[in-house]
């Protein structure tokens, strides 16, 4: 097993890493911006190096400060969690030529699947279903465009080939908008990711959103974790995800989560991965691979009884899966709210000191957050502050738990979401299963009139 390790992330990600170490008798090294000197994980851990101002990029995107934490620590590996540096390629190979064990894919997958043109290519190739698109990189050819977006069939989707977050997508419905809906993109593009290359698929008008989570030993092995529908999204940011999606047959499950495996292994994959999906009239589009943990893993490990965390540090130690997929068992039911430091009303940040906390409880309850009354939650950071789960025999138990749970869970001092939370919990319509992506955007318009 790996003796030490760095755990280059912040928040409730970087504790949840930290714990899993402590299981596993790994010591850990927190590294953190000035601003998150007080932070859980960071009191909590074995060492703590500061490598930075508060801006990200001056610290938690700051690779040779990262770096030479681990060189002065002794630590032997590298831990990303999301977000920040965790799929990008450069960090993991510098991770690697320094010496040190990246707790991830190997910079040549995470560069494959983070080109979205390459991934999707790689994808078809192993078998996986795919969106309708040009399958290459749009040039400034604007009448090989249109024939493009005529092929494929009004709407359309241009999208970044380097996206994520929701960021670099525009939707186009006829052919009047396409040029200026393309050099918008590329435009935004370039600033976001400095990268301006994208690409154009057929826009599906009411899909779900679905993934499947994987792992994969990068020696020849790989097994699925059923799948999580997160299809409760806002501004294409999730919202609510919950294990198994309802309507998902074990056959379907099965069929996708063997192709999803196969990928795995024809890639030569390491670590977890998930493989993200349109759902749409009982078929699955391969949209994208997050070469990373997810924010909502939890839901998978509540009714797989697989940490996920645990099995990034075994793989990274060239350790092989502790599970075969014939022992994974499929039980209950979890969802997952993400719980943000943000006015429920107009989504704005809300930094600032938490003045009184009580976290909720109870059987089948799960609460992942770094926040103590006390803790000021800084500025310069994404606005997650915690993630509530619940777990219950059948979806109906689950959501009952979640909503117990939303009720006792006090934040005091700034304003979060909870509010939002409840009502999705309450919605009729979510309540019965199976909505599409689309419809939070439409049922918040409505909340807000």
């Amino acid at each position: 097993m790996l003796e030490k390790i760095i755990i280059a992330n912040r928040g409730e990600i970087a504790l949840r890493i930290l714990r899993g170490c402590k299981e596993l008798g790994i010591k850990t090294v927190a590294v953190h911006s000035i601003v998150d000197r007080d932070l859980k994980h960071v009191l909590l851990a074995d060492e703590s190096v500061c490598i930075g101002p508060a801006p990200s990029v001056k610290s938690y995107l700051n690779i040779p400060a990262i770096i030479s934490a681990a060189e002065i620590t002794g630590a032997v590996a590298i831990h990303p969690g999301y977000g920040f540096l965790s799929e990008n390629a450069d960090f993991a190979e510098q991770v690697e030529r320094s010496g040190f064990i990246f707790i991830g894919p190997k910079a040549e997958t995470i560069r494959l699947m983070g080109n979205k043109v390459s991934a999707i290519n790689a994808m078809k190739k192993a078998g996986l279903p795919c969106v309708p698109g040009s399958n290459s990189l749009l040039t400034d050819d604007m009448e090989k465009n249109h024939d493009f977006a005529n092929r494929i069939g009004y709407p359309v989707i241009i999208k970044a080939s380097s996206g994520g977050g929701g960021r670099g997508m525009r939707v186009v419905h006829s052919a009047k908008t396409l040029d200026h809906s393309i050099n918008m993109t590329k435009a935004e593009a370039k600033v976001a990711f400095n990268n301006d290359m994208v690409y154009i698929e057929k826009y599906l008008e009411n899909p779900r959103h679905i993934e499947i989570q994987v792992l994969a030993d990068g020696q020849g092995k790989a097994i699925y974790l059923a799948e999580r529908d997160c299809s409760m999204q806002r501004r294409h940011q999730k919202v609510v995800e919950e294990a198994p999606a309802p309507g998902i047959t074990n056959e379907m499950r099965r069929a996708i989560g063997e192709r999803c495996s196969k990928a795995c292994v024809e890639i030569g994959y390491r670590g977890a991965g998930t493989f993200e999906f349109l759902y749409e009239n009982g078929e699955f589009y391969f949209i994208e691979m997050n070469t990373r943990i997810q924010v909502e893993h939890p839901v998978t490990e509540m009714i797989s009884s697989v940490d996920l965390i645990k099995e990034q540090l075994r793989i990274a130690a060239g350790l092989p899966l502790s599970i075969k997929q014939q022992e994974v068992k499929i039980h209950g039911h979890a969802l997952e709210c993400r719980i943000n430091a943000e006015d429920p009303n107009t989504f704005l940040p809300s930094p600032g000191k938490i003045t009184r906390f009580h976290a909720p409880g109870g059987f089948g309850v799960r609460w992942e957050s770094h926040l103590y009354a006390g803790y000021t939650v800084p500025s310069y950071y994404d606005s997650i502050i915690g993630k509530l789960i619940t777990y219950g025999e059948n979806r109906d138990v689950a959501i009952a738990r979640m909503k117990n749970a939303l009720t006792e869970l006090i934040i005091d001092g700034i304003k979060s979401n909870i509010k939002l939370q409840q009502k999705i919990m309450n919605d009729e319509n979510f309540q019965h299963g199976g909505t599409n992506i689309h419809y939070l955007e439409k049922k918040l318009n409505l909340w807000h009139k």
